[in-house]
């Protein structure tokens, strides 16, 4: 950021330098629970600039290198983090460096109940079926549809296997398909016996509905049913 604030140098950069680039600012304690980096190595002024010019900072501070205020910038810097603070009761470590702007630009004009947000989030972080708790922030904010966003922990080979048998097997005896979406089908898979690497792991009762991973909630699908049943 110091490389464009000397290209770009003027009365937009000396103000913008002045509001988010003061390590004594009081502020800096509460931007820090959202933003990476620090103030006097102007990563605060970097990351105000992403969000306003929705990641075109050089074509942002071209086109206002001769303004005499930061009026706009301010007043977006701050309406995200007020948005955060709002719809956030509680601050998580995996909160700080992640694209607020972006989340913000998405999700501001959305509803939300934030006793209900922060017990979902809260929810989720203690989860141990979670990998990945820094996007359980864009997971809530989405309606908890996208699951994929969660690295939710998935059914293991051995489970997998021993379900494909019994699946197999009983299918069959029955002389169906294998898959239990083809086999009360009317096509011609209605009595299709898939093969292991052509069927999918699937939660009977969706993960995000409270399903457990494990052999109980275990069904195997073929791929085209699995994909078309997605978080069902």
């Amino acid at each position: 950021q110091e490389t464009r604030n000397a290209i770009y140098s003027g009365p937009f950069v000396t103000a913008a330098r002045k509001e988010f680039s003061n390590k004594e600012d009081s502020r800096l304690q509460k931007w820090g629970c959202y933003i990476h980096g620090s103030a006097n190595r102007q990563e605060i002024l970097e990351t105000a600039l992403k969000w306003v010019s929705r990641n075109n900072i050089e074509e942002y501070m071209q086109e206002h290198r001769l303004d005499d205020n930061i009026n706009e910038l301010r007043m977006y810097f701050n309406d995200v983090i007020s948005w955060i603070e709002q719809t956030f009761d509680d601050v998580y470590p995996k909160m700080c460096g992640l694209d607020w702007g972006e989340l913000y630009e998405r999700f501001h004009n959305n509803p939300y109940d934030h006793v209900d947000v922060s017990r979902k989030v809260a929810e989720l972080y203690n989860d141990d079926r979670v990998k990945d708790t820094k996007n359980v922030f864009e997971y809530v904010l989405g309606g908890c549809k996208d699951t994929k966003l969660l690295n939710v922990r998935v059914f293991d080979d051995i489970t997998k296997r021993r379900v494909y048998d019994r699946q197999t097997k009983d299918a069959k005896e029955k002389g169906v398909s294998n898959c239990p979406l083809c086999a009360i089908g009317h096509d011609a898979n209605k009595e299709k016996i898939w093969k292991l690497s052509e069927m999918d792991a699937d939660h009977v009762k969706a993960w995000s509905k409270g399903g457990p991973t494990d052999e109980s909630n275990c069904q195997m699908l073929c791929k085209t049913h699995n994909r078309a049943k997605g978080n069902r």
